[in-house]
């Protein structure tokens, strides 16, 4: 293995620092100004060092930045509670200014609480999400932090202990939430929140199916859904609507080797719809 020896700087070199630094300043020449978008994209491919390393010679009294570098350390891996805390400092910090950027700031504030630390404090992330929502509630980071906030209602809090009153919690965000995306996915939260706490069948088909009307459930979790939804009516006893579901995933996955199994979901529906008529069980 090759051994790059440390190389001391020589004494004489030493001597010239203070006066290249203050070449440095009389030039008046400011560090480049950051690519704020690139380094954005760079965190959201989890790419946190090579982010932060653009945004290392930056301004940093400028608050887009400080907040691209906040967010980057949060996934600076190695990263400790010390790390987290300080960039919970600077998002607490910035989200006491009176734009979209606040608003953005008060949201990552609020995760940091809720998934981040070792010790998450869901409380205390719950308050801030409702906080962001009295704010700006049509703000986009408003609406984002209702939908985490039903998430922690319907899992983390401690209260309410009754699950068909914890699910009635998290419905009650549904009016509060008027961007098509975001109501869709409360939707599919209720609907799967359902399914984990065995709550009757047609409530839980009723959060799925008007995710569903919505559209847009991306990739994988589109298909899913309109299994689950048709599986799902079929044990309810809803043929009809099972029929419906089951039939359009043929039309759309037609090459998905599932159908197999579907097209055996019909016959079972065809069975009992059949048995209906005839007067038997």
């Amino acid at each position: 293995m090759l051994t790059v020896p440390r190389v001391t700087p020589l004494p004489y070199l030493r001597c010239l620092y203070p006066l290249i630094l203050l070449l440095s300043a009389l030039s008046g020449r400011a560090a480049p100004a950051p690519d704020l978008p690139t380094a954005w994209n760079d965190i959201a491919d989890s790419k946190a060092k090579l982010a932060l390393v653009k945004l290392g010679r930056a301004d940093t009294s400028d608050r887009a930045v400080q907040l691209a570098r906040a967010t980057a350390s949060l996934d600076d891996q190695p990263v400790s509670d010390g790390d987290l805390r300080r960039a919970e400092a600077t998002f607490a910090q910035l989200a006491q200014g009176h734009d979209e950027l606040a608003e953005q700031a008060a949201y990552l504030q609020a995760r940091v609480w809720q998934i981040h630390l070792a010790q998450p404090d869901y409380a205390r992330a719950a308050e801030l999400y409702r906080a962001l929502a009295e704010r700006n509630p049509r703000s986009h980071w408003a609406q984002l932090g209702l939908v985490k906030l039903a998430l922690v209602q319907l899992y983390a809090l401690p209260d309410p202990a009754d699950p068909a009153a914890r699910l009635a919690g998290a419905a009650a965000l549904l009016s509060r939430v008027t961007e098509p995306t975001l109501q869709r996915d409360l939707q599919l939260q209720l609907g799967q929140a359902g399914i984990f706490y065995k709550q009757p069948l047609p409530s839980i088909i009723a959060h799925l199916v008007a995710a569903d009307r919505i559209g847009g459930t991306p990739g994988a979790a589109g298909e899913d859904l309109i299994l689950q939804i048709g599986e799902l009516s079929l044990r309810a006893g809803d043929y009809a609507t099972s029929r419906a579901y089951f039939e359009r995933y043929l039309r759309d996955y037609e090459v998905n080797p599932r159908c197999f199994t579907v097209k055996e979901k019909l016959q079972q529906i065809a069975a009992h719809e059949a048995a209906a008529k005839g007067g038997r069980p």
